[in-house]
């Protein structure tokens, strides 16, 4: 038996195993197995399979973590670039109201630099635009933040120290007007006296010397109770100086004449004392003896001659003078039997320290002071009022409004103004709270009384 030798067979044995070798590799590779090795093969795929999904589970929240950044980043940015339109709004606002201030008084310089801000601010406007666009963020967007907030907050505290002057610079404008205009009214006060007091001095009317009864009208009526409410509310105003002197409590003053009454402003208390002053001079005027007790009526034949003849004696003559000359005349029994109803004793002891006055006129003697020298010039207007009211045919007569009427422009004057014309009234017309001066009807003709416009605090049973 021949003998085999290794030279013959070891190649052939090689290539047998290599090629087997590589068929066995690709079929691997493939996933195709011979029959007895099948369940391995499954098996090693199963195996690869597992490694699979578990590298799959592994890398997918890698992933998730990659997106959530980037959209944090995208945010963050685009918050950066909000904040950064904002400031820079901002300072286009902060350098319009530079450029508004310093238009008036004019500062050129001032004017220069808030052109150059805005128009710098303009270009970073523009700026702002084109990184949007190209998408170009800000690298560290926390510092700018911050830097944008910082700016912004700049911005806005300029604007308010801008407004701050400008309010600082109308207030001093206004603070001079208000000197300008006090000054103005003080002057017109010191003309006003001085007017008042010419006009107090001349003690005669402005009428036509050759004045004849049959030529009376309202007009002539309406001008001598001008004269009236003047000489009125001059002795109302020494009379409250008088008060103020002796330490009165005017708001009681004013509310034992008027109570519950809300006044426009303090000063309009000085009404209520005109309308106590109004309401006792002219008490009786509707009647011809004007309630003196010792005169009697006179005939109805030749009552307008008389007293038209006493409103011509009277009219140009000088009120102390013509009683001092005649004080046993019906005007200067008038004139007592006033001064003694207006002039409360308890008023004459605080005003002099004692009642020598109330005294003197008792015993038909007359003081000769300036507080009764002006209450008499005040008796004369409105004894001549009284004098020409039944000097007409039909002669005029006297009414006056109730508390609590409403208000009626042809038989009303309202004397304070602020009642029509003030916002914040509640009504659109507020009742009368109390008549100043009593109107006056002759024939068909109606003079208006003055009355005071006020809500009262108490209702009044209409």
């Amino acid at each position: 038996m021949d003998s085999v030798k290794p030279s013959a067979v070891t190649p052939r044995k090689s290539k047998f195993a290599r090629t087997v070798a590589k068929v066995l590799h690709l079929r691997a590779a493939s996933g195709i197995a011979p029959v007895d090795g099948v369940q391995k093969v499954v098996a090693q795929e199963k195996v690869k399979d597992d490694k699979h999904r578990h590298k799959s589970a592994a890398s997918r929240p890698q992933s998730f973590d990659i997106n959530d950044n980037d959209e944090h980043e995208k945010s963050l940015a685009l918050e950066v670039l909000v904040a950064k339109l904002f400031a820079s709004l901002s300072s286009v606002k902060a350098a319009y109201a530079q450029l508004q201030y310093a238009q008036s008084p004019y500062d050129g310089d001032g004017i220069q630099g808030a052109d150059h801000m805005v128009v710098s601010e303009l270009k970073n406007l523009s700026d702002l635009k084109q990184c949007y666009i190209k998408k170009q963020f800000d690298p560290s967007p926390d510092t700018s933040l911050v830097l944008a907030d910082i700016q912004e907050l700049k911005s806005l505290s300029k604007i308010y120290e801008i407004m701050g002057k400008k309010l600082e610079s109308q207030l001093r404008l206004k603070e001079s007007e208000i000197m300008y205009l006090r000054e103005k009214m003080e002057e017109s006060n010191r003309q006003n006296r001085l007017l008042e007091k010419r006009l107090n001095q001349s003690g005669h009317l402005s009428m036509p010397g050759n004045l004849r009864q049959s030529g009376l009208s309202p007009s002539h009526f309406i001008a001598v109770l001008r004269h009236t409410d003047k000489s009125i509310r001059s002795f109302v105003k020494l009379m409250i100086d008088e008060m103020k002197s002796a330490g009165w409590d005017l708001d009681a003053a004013a509310r034992s004449i008027v109570s519950d009454v809300a006044y426009w402003r303090a000063d309009d208390k000085c009404f209520a004392f005109e309308s106590f002053v109004s309401r006792e001079m002219f008490d009786g005027f509707h009647l011809p003896n004007f309630s003196l007790q010792e005169e009697s009526p006179p005939d109805k034949k030749n009552q307008q001659q008389l007293f038209f003849r006493r409103f011509t004696e009277l009219k140009s003559a000088k009120a102390t003078e013509y009683i001092a000359r005649k004080p046993k005349s019906t005007f200067a029994k008038f004139c007592r039997a006033k001064y003694l109803q207006l002039i409360h004793p308890q008023m004459e002891t605080s005003f002099s320290g004692n009642l020598n006055q109330r005294s003197l006129v008792n015993s038909g003697e007359f003081p000769d002071n300036s507080f009764f020298a002006t209450f008499v010039e005040m008796a004369r207007r409105v004894w001549l009022l009284h004098c020409l009211a039944f000097s007409f045919d039909p002669e005029a007569s006297i009414f006056q409004v109730g508390r609590g009427c409403r208000f009626s422009e042809v038989y009303m004057e309202c004397v304070a103004e602020d009642a029509l014309l003030s916002e914040n009234a509640p009504e659109a017309d507020p009742p009368v709270a109390f008549t100043v001066v009593p109107g006056f009807r002759i024939g068909k003709t109606v003079i208006q009384c003055q009355v005071y416009l006020s809500q009262l605090h108490t209702k009044v049973n209409r």
